[in-house]
């Protein structure tokens, strides 16, 4: 299973993502709350896949996406959108975001979306 980091400023979305995704046996090897941080925390743990809530502080998600792909350009990134996003989606995958997951979570979405991307 995969070393994922969630990168997300709301801490119940992370606790939900977290519980999700341990549940299907990956390990969150990291959290921040920052794209920022996330992007810091990154080039510290390598993460197999990293989950970007688009809407953030500091730097938002679609800036520490290319930070990211800029680091490395094969990293796995899925974007954390929610409702009424539709033209930061379309930016996000101009830049390199491998998939979206839609706020609020559906597990089973979550579960196909990363599954998909790790080629599981």
């Amino acid at each position: 299973m995969a070393n994922i980091m969630i990168v997300d400023d709301s801490r119940t979305s992370r606790k939900i993502l977290k519980q999700i995704l341990e549940d299907s046996g990956h390990t969150v090897v990291g959290e921040a709350v920052d794209g920022e941080e996330g992007y810091l925390k990154y080039k510290e743990l390598k993460p197999d896949l990293v989950t970007l809530d688009i809407t953030m502080p500091k730097l938002d998600g679609l800036e520490a996406l290319q930070l990211i792909k800029k680091c490395n350009e094969n990293a796995k990134v899925v974007m954390i959108t929610a409702a009424g996003q539709k033209e930061k989606m379309i930016q996000a995958i101009k830049y390199g975001a491998a998939e979206f997951i839609a706020k609020p979570y559906d597990e089973e979405d979550v579960k196909q979306v990363i599954n998909k991307i790790l080629g599981a």
